[in-house]
């Protein structure tokens, strides 16, 4: 089996990331929808976010992590379409950025402690959309790391 050019991996990664992320921030704002933060809240103000957050239900944290998770999945699966050839590499590179992000994102914000059960779905969902795009490929040498 061929290996992939680093310089396609990395660009796999960039492209797969920018997706998942517009994926994320997409669903983040069909939430803003149902529970609209108050119209002088900026995103960039931590501590009014931080105060806007604790006003929300239970309820308004399952559109985010649906967010957070499809930014692993589909940023991964478009990595792995783009790096045919090494899929799993570069969708377990966007799956554990994307964790990074979401570790981060949890210490800095006020989440509820069940939201922290999320984060190991980050590389599940990587890895499980590297699977399907060598599912999709001819019968060939099974991939590095995949062989079941």
């Amino acid at each position: 089996m061929s290996k992939s050019h680093p310089a396609k991996i990395f660009l796999a990664v960039i492209v797969g990331l920018i997706v998942g992320m517009a994926c994320n921030l997409a669903l983040v704002e069909v939430n803003f929808i149902f529970y609209p933060p108050p119209a002088d809240l900026s995103m960039g103000d931590t501590e009014g976010f931080r105060q806007y957050m604790s006003t929300l239900p239970l309820t308004a944290y399952f559109i985010p992590i649906l967010a957070h998770l499809s930014q692993a999945f589909v940023g991964a699966f478009v990595a792995a379409r783009i790096c045919i050839s090494q899929p799993l590499l570069p969708a377990m590179i966007v799956g554990s950025l994307s964790l990074l992000g979401g570790i981060i994102n949890a210490l800095i914000l006020p989440v509820p402690i069940w939201m922290w059960a999320e984060m190991p779905f980050y590389l599940i969902l990587s890895r499980y959309a590297a699977k399907l795009i060598m599912q999709r490929q001819p019968a060939q040498a099974p991939h590095e790391g995949l062989e079941d």
